[in-house]
């Protein structure tokens, strides 16, 4: 491991730390970063994240791919607990935080907006961070690409009923350009980049030294993106701390609770590692740019929703190394 990997959790928390200060002591490097912004996609995190995606895709191996589906169970789990299990949990429990155990320290109509932009959150399954989450835990890189391109597929035509029913409302309008946009800059370009390069180095040990090298990059590139995340919501941070930490607190169950029934099924159904890791982490890892597009468009840029779904871009990344640590210690407890 690289003195990056190794020490990552240390240079994350420097990360938020760093993001937090650059907000509040330099508002227009921020605001300028953030009005760098097609369809909800923030274009700086996105090149960022880009770069993250990259090295991961330069090992799936084309022809590879076809063998995939010999290993269904995976991507059962999968399905089954981004559409069946964490929209639903979500929403639970957004409910139980907001009208009972936060209601005297929340205002009726400010625990709805939390309410909805949670259920936003639990309903828009990763896209593009979970091929960095799995390329910490060593991965299968084909199944990954799989399983992300299968859900984005399930969401084109579920995320928006589900929404609407969870929500009780109607006029549920998809934002295709942030979803588009996102698949094609953190699914699409990056897989043919990483095939060309693939193609351009041509024998196996070429590309495993290419990949050594520009693996730091990508660690690299995760915390930068910290940084900016942390910046562009630095002083909602400092302004609001205590509803930053409620709308955490469910934000958190769901997280390590999706992960544990993701993980434990896959243990129970001995999927290998590789594959048993990666399901898991998607379950858990969510679609931020669709769900603060959707929040802004139904509820307004200054709402209680769009705050909600900023909350958890900020928990995510955290709570996703913890997840890939332990993963990574129990990795001897599955399948090869």
């Amino acid at each position: 491991m690289s003195i990056f990997e190794r020490y990552l959790s240390l240079w994350i928390a420097l990360a938020i730390v760093a993001g937090i200060i650059l907000g509040a002591a330099l508002p227009g490097v921020v605001q300028a970063i953030a009005s760098a912004e097609v369809a909800s996609v923030n274009l700086v995190v996105a090149v960022l994240i880009w770069a993250m995606v990259y090295p991961m895709m330069v090992g799936v191996e084309p022809g590879a791919l076809k063998g995939v589906l010999r290993q269904p169970k995976g991507l059962m789990i999968t399905l089954v607990v981004n559409w069946l299990v964490k929209p639903f949990t979500m929403a639970a429990l957004a409910v139980l935080f907001f009208e009972i155990v936060f209601r005297p320290w929340i205002a009726p109509e400010d625990a709805q907006q939390y309410i909805a932009g949670l259920i936003l959150l639990g309903a828009a399954p990763c896209t593009a961070m979970v091929f960095v989450w799995s390329q910490l835990t060593r991965g299968d890189e084909g199944y990954t690409l799989l399983q992300v391109s299968v859900n984005d597929l399930v969401m084109v035509v579920a995320f928006a009923p589900i929404v609407a029913f969870l929500l009780g409302v109607t006029d549920i309008v998809v934002p295709w350009s942030t979803l588009i946009l996102s698949v094609v800059l953190f699914v699409a370009l990056p897989l043919v980049a990483g095939i060309w390069t693939r193609r351009r180095l041509g024998s196996e040990p070429r590309i495993e030294a290419f990949r050594n090298r520009v693996k730091p990059w990508s660690v690299i590139g995760l915390i930068a993106t910290v940084v900016i995340l942390f910046g562009l919501q630095g002083q909602v941070i400092l302004d609001r701390p205590l509803v930053i930490v409620l709308i955490a607190v469910p934000i958190l169950i769901q997280s390590y609770g999706i992960f544990a029934v993701a993980y434990a099924a896959a243990f129970a159904m001995k999927v290998p590692h590789r594959i048993a890791a990666p399901c898991a982490l998607i379950g858990t890892s969510n679609f931020f740019e669709l769900a603060v597009a959707v929040a802004i468009s139904l509820f307004g840029l200054n709402s209680g929703a769009a705050l909600a779904t900023v909350v958890g871009v900020l928990v995510e990344v955290p709570v996703m190394l913890s997840l890939v640590a332990f993963a990574n210690r129990t990795r001897a407890r599955f399948p090869v």
